[in-house]
C-alpha cells in the first residue's frame, strides 16, 4: 500500500507507548513487529520513532519528569484539523484537559485530556507530521477502540468533540460495540468503542503482524504475556496481550 499522508478528523491517527524503560521495548517490539528505530534525542525528550520498512508507525518515550512512576501504557491521538476548537470542548462535555494546545515543532500540535471515565486520550493537529505512513499492514496499527463500563456517556462524549456516526453492532446488551465513521472515511469505521467492566477504560491499539501464532510465540519468548491465546474473528486472528513492562496492546494477522 502507498504510505498514509492524511487522516480525517476524529480518526486515530498516531500511537505512541510511554514506558519505563525505552530500550527494553526496542528489545521487544523490534523483533516482534520488524521494527527499526529512530532516536530523536535529548531535545526531544528522548523520544523515539518505530519504522516499519523506513516509514513511520508510531512512538516511544519515557515518562515525563516527576511522573517516572506511571505505568507503562499505549497512548491514541485522535486526529484534528482545529485543535483549539476540539480541545475547548472537552471540559463542557464531562471531560478533564489535561495538557492544553502546545507545539511540537516541526511536527504539528498536541494535547492531552481525560473522558468522563478518565480514559486517557490525545489530539494531534497535523503539521510537518501527519500520522502513521503506514496503515492496516504489518507491522502498523490496524484499529483502534475504546474499552469502558460507560457506553452511552463515552458515545456521547466522543461525538461531542467530533461528527461520528455511532452504529451499534451486536444486540447492545451481551456485547454493546459502537462503530464510529467519520466524514472522509467513506464505509469503513476509523475506530470503536466497546463496553467492558474489566480494569480501568482505556483506548487500545491493534497492530498487524503477518503471522498471529508466531508473534504470540515472539511475545512470551520475549517476556511479554499473552492474556488470551489466539484466536479468529470476523476480523482476523487476535492475540491480545501485554509487553515486558505490563501495557496492553492487541497483535492482529489480517484476514
Amino acid at each position: 500500500m502507498p504510505p498514509r499522508d492524511s487522516y480525517p478528523d476524529g480518526a486515530p491517527c498516531w500511537a505512541d507507548l510511554t514506558t519505563p524503560d525505552v530500550q527494553a521495548a526496542r528489545d521487544f517490539y523490534g523483533p516482534v513487529l520488524g521494527w527499526e528505530f529512530q532516536d530523536l534525542g535529548a531535545e526531544m525528550g528522548g523520544y523515539t520513532m518505530c519504522l516499519s520498512g523506513g516509514k513511520r508507525v508510531a512512538g516511544l518515550m519515557p515518562p515525563p519528569p516527576g511522573a517516572e512512576s506511571m505505568p507503562a501504557m499505549w497512548n491514541v491521538y485522535l486526529a484534528t484539523s482545529d485543535l483549539d476548537s476540539v480541545y475547548g470542548k472537552v471540559a463542557e462535555a464531562g471531560g478533564k484537559p489535561v495538557m492544553g494546545p502546545h507545539e511540537v515543532p516541526g511536527a504539528g500540535r498536541m494535547a492531552f485530556a481525560f473522558d468522563p471515565d478518565e480514559a486517557s486520550f490525545g489530539l494531534w493537529e497535523a503539521g510537518g507530521h501527519t500520522g502513521a505512513e503506514l496503515f492496516a499492514e504489518p507491522g502498523a496499527m490496524c484499529w483502534h477502540e475504546l474499552n469502558t463500563p460507560s457506553a452511552e456517556t463515552a458515545d456521547l462524549f466522543y461525538r461531542t468533540l467530533f461528527p461520528y456516526k455511532q452504529e451499534q453492532i451486536g444486540d447492545g446488551r451481551e456485547f454493546d460495540y459502537t462503530a464510529w465513521k467519520v466524514p472522509g472515511s467513506g464505509d469503513s469505521p476509523v475506530c470503536g468503542r466497546y463496553r467492558t467492566d474489566v480494569g480501568h477504560p482505556y483506548w487500545s491499539v491493534y497492530l498487524a503482524v503477518p503471522d498471529a501464532d508466531t508473534a504470540a510465540e515472539a511475545v512470551q519468548r520475549l517476556g511479554g504475556r499473552l492474556v488470551r491465546e489466539p484466536f479468529d474473528s470476523p476480523h482476523g486472528r487476535m492475540v491480545p496481550s501485554t509487553d515486558p513492562a505490563g501495557a496492553r496492546l492487541t497483535l492482529c494477522q489480517l484476514p
